[in-house]
Order: structure tokens, then sequence, then C-alpha cells
């Protein structure tokens, strides 16, 4: 069994199905720090694989030292009711690739028009040329104390991590169809 057959399944109740260029808010679940919400359209979804967009969520550049995010970008967000992670590919204002962020997450769910993703502290950041695959954010993860309060989410998550930077190496063409 390959890391996707396991972490992969049936859509568990994940919520309704949402039309096309519906307005979303998404819902990043930061406990404990505070939330993330922000609006976004959707591209498609298909009642398991659901894709938004939406510009840069921020009024501010956030130089995070391998990329830039800044006010005039766009996210095509990648989102799935069956999956531990979140795909996000990052487009400057004049629509080249930046590259793709990715959060450890629960499963999406969708309830009256709100995605819900609860993130894990893990995320993956690979540059659109493929020359850097980062993993992000362990340190939150550790310090979350996740591994010692839920050790079998905390696999989970580790699962989704490695999986993501498998599916890096083809630029993620498997999971976004590009």
């Amino acid at each position: 069994m390959t890391v996707r057959d396991h972490l992969s399944g049936s859509n568990s109740g994940g919520g309704e199905v949402l039309a096309v260029g519906q307005p979303v808010t998404i819902h990043l679940v930061k406990a404990p720090r505070p939330d993330l919400r922000y609006p976004a359209s959707v591209h498609s979804d298909d009642g398991t694989h659901l894709v938004v967009r939406a510009p840069w969520a921020n009024d501010m550049v956030r130089d995070m030292g391998f990329v830039r995010f800044e006010p005039g970008d766009v996210w095509t967000e990648h989102y799935w009711r069956d999956r531990w992670y979140s795909v996000k590919e990052v487009y400057d204002a004049a629509g080249t690739l930046k590259g793709w962020y990715c959060d450890v997450t629960r499963p999406a769910t969708v309830r009256d028009g709100v995605v819900v993703v609860s993130d894990l502290d893990l995320d993956l950041w690979a540059s659109a040329d493929l020359s850097r695959v980062l993993r992000l954010d362990e340190d939150e993860f550790v310090a979350s104390g996740l591994p010692e309060r839920d050790p079998a989410t905390a696999a989970r998550a580790r699962q989704a991590l490695d999986e993501l930077a498998e599916l890096a190496a083809d630029g993620f063409d498997t999971l976004t169809a590009r």
C-alpha cells in the first residue's frame, strides 16, 4: 500500500458540493493561534476534490525567505475531503507560477459555503522550477503537542508530509491536473 492509498479514501461526509463560481469562505483552523478566514471563488468541485481561487489574503508583503507573498498574487487552492493536505498553486499578478505551498491538514469539510480545514502545523514549499522543496514548521508541529496528545493523528500528518514531498517531484501534476 502506498502513502497515497493509505491517506486516500471515500468522501467521509465532507458536506455539500459547491457550484462553479460560487463565493465561499476558507476557514483555516490554526488553534491555538488565531484562525484565518478569507474569501474565495469555486473553480471546480467533484464532491471529493474542491478547487478555489483567491487573492493573497493580506494587504502586506510576507517575505518567507524562499518566496514573497504579496498583494496581487493569486492562489489556486486544492482541497480534498479525503486527504490530509491541501495544495496551493501561487501565481504572481502577471500569472507566473511562483510555486506550491502545501498545508498538512485534516480532510476539508464544507458546510453552508464555508470550507473548513484544520491546520496540523506541517507545511511544504516547492518552487516553480522544483529546485527547492522545503519541509516547513516541523518545530511548530512538535511544539503543538500533537505527537504526544494524539499519536495516530500525528503519524497521519507525517505521512501526508512525506506524500507531498513525493508528489512535488512531478510538480503536483497528478493532483492538480494542470
